[in-house]
């Protein structure tokens, strides 16, 4: 592993609503050329910019580096890490690739951390905003904003409390209780992130006054689009403990979604495989529990209306 290096960062502790909050960035990129230039845009154009960004390049052959390398040679507090090659591709990857980042940011002064995909984009004020709702409720151990682009997430299904991966804002306690991100091949780190922090007692929270747009399909860098996906997700949903019963209500509704029918099928018949072939777990028995019950009780709050 090699690093573009730079004298360590002068830290920002900027007097707003935010609060004198520092923070601190990692973001895990593969063959992102293609937009991480409008992620880096949106970092440095911040109102409270962060301590230090890390970037890691997790063996991207596509310029990405030097994309990256332009921008950390112009601001001290961005840095670039350089990760091997590799030839097999899963979510896990993610999560080294933000381990090598946290390990370089780790022993520094900081009050929250955030994981920030290398395909997004947002305003000037995006992070000031996050720090601010932090600010206001000590209790808040997890924060973002919905996405943009041609997927986005149904928040009756996905619930304000699940925090989008495309950037998730922790507060340093709460990551650190949760254990970080586990690295699962077929995917979930976001999931089992958020799960993992309201059960650890921490609220978590998606805020809609603002929205960050990505600039990729939902998915697409390891799996294709439609139904496909659906089977994967249903894959994914019986891995992380869905309840049976919450996810034939999903599925029935992701029939009224493209791809028409076949979608929420493919969905059930993933979530079904997956049973049937008792696909290994890779949370705990604690956390499907916590899960099952969570699904359960929003379940009934969807079906008789009270909010």
């Amino acid at each position: 592993m090699r690093t573009a290096a730079h004298p360590g960062p002068a830290e920002h502790t900027t007097e707003t609503p935010a609060g004198p909050y520092t923070y601190v960035l990692i973001t895990p990129a593969r063959n992102e050329a293609r937009s991480i230039d409008l992620t880096l845009k949106s970092g440095v154009a911040q109102t409270v910019r962060p301590a230090k960004w890390v970037i890691v390049s997790d063996g991207s052959t596509d310029g990405t580096d030097d994309i990256v390398s332009r921008y950390a040679a112009e601001h001290r507090w961005i840095e670039l890490v350089r990760m091997p090659e590799r030839s097999e591709r899963h979510f896990a990857g993610k999560v080294h690739a933000f381990n090598a980042g946290y390990a370089r940011v780790k022993d520094l002064n900081y009050d929250m951390i955030a994981s920030l995909d290398g395909d997004i984009s947002f305003d000037e004020d995006y992070f000031a905003f996050l720090l601010g709702k932090l600010a206001e409720d000590p209790e808040l151990g997890l924060v973002g904003t919905p996405f943009k682009g041609s997927s986005t997430y149904d928040y009756r299904f996905v619930s304000i409390e699940h925090v989008s991966g495309a950037c998730q804002l922790f507060r340093r306690k709460c990551f650190e209780d949760i254990g970080g991100y586990v690295p699962v091949k077929a995917g979930g780190i976001d999931h089992i992130a958020v799960i993992t922090a309201r059960m650890k007692g921490w609220k978590t929270r998606t805020f809609t006054d603002k929205v960050c747009l990505h600039h990729r399909e939902l998915g697409s860098a390891a799996h294709s689009a439609g139904t496909a996906r659906r089977f994967r997700d249903g894959t994914l949903d019986y891995a992380l403990g869905g309840h049976p019963l919450w996810e034939l209500f999903r599925a029935a509704y992701q029939t009224t979604k493209r791809p028409f029918v076949v979608g929420g099928l493919m969905l059930l018949a993933g979530y079904v495989w997956a049973a049937v072939r008792r696909v290994e777990r890779p949370v705990s028995r604690e956390l499907v529990e916590f899960r099952r019950r969570e699904q359960m009780r929003r379940l009934r709050t969807f079906l008789t209306g009270d909010g």
